[in-house]
């Protein structure tokens, strides 16, 4: 399946991902990249943001395409993803370091200052099937003074 890259029209959600992998599996956008465009023959990274275990924030799809990552939401938001997320016997699991954290807020901070961001959302609000990103993500918003974009 050929996911085609189209222009946002609006960009008033951020939704948050992880890349379902277990702490010891130290990745970045080069291995999702792989993964998207190589396994699932899509056009390139489904996230704008990688998230690496040590906090880097790697840029992914560009910010201006609709992302590939929550059918329901792709043609009006940018996406996140947090390395990590589950067990070694891929069972959720919130495993994220606070170095993680630490720049998901500052990303989130940089966002809402450039879009008109409306909602912050985990992968799990829009698809029931998920878990992802093996945190609450509402209550992490909350706990970090950005109660304004809890869905």
């Amino acid at each position: 399946m050929v996911n085609k890259m189209n222009k946002r029209e609006k960009t008033d959600t951020l939704a948050i991902h992880c890349s379902a992998t277990p702490a010891t599996m130290d990745i970045g956008v080069e291995k999702i990249r792989e993964w998207h465009v190589k396994e699932n023959g899509w056009s390139d990274v489904g996230y704008h943001f990688i998230i690496t275990r040590s906090g880097e924030l790697q840029k992914a799809r560009p910010e201006e395409y609709s992302g590939a990552h929550a059918p329901a939401v792709n043609f009006r938001s940018l996406a996140v993803c947090l390395i990590g997320g589950t067990d070694n016997n891929q069972q959720w699991e919130n495993n994220f370091t606070d170095e993680q954290f630490t720049t998901l807020k500052s990303l989130i901070e940089d966002l809402t200052e450039r879009y008109e961001i409306k909602k912050i959302l985990g992968h799990y609000q829009v698809d029931d099937r998920k878990e992802c990103p093996s945190f609450d993500v509402p209550e992490w918003l909350e706990k970090n003074g950005l109660k304004d974009y809890v869905v």
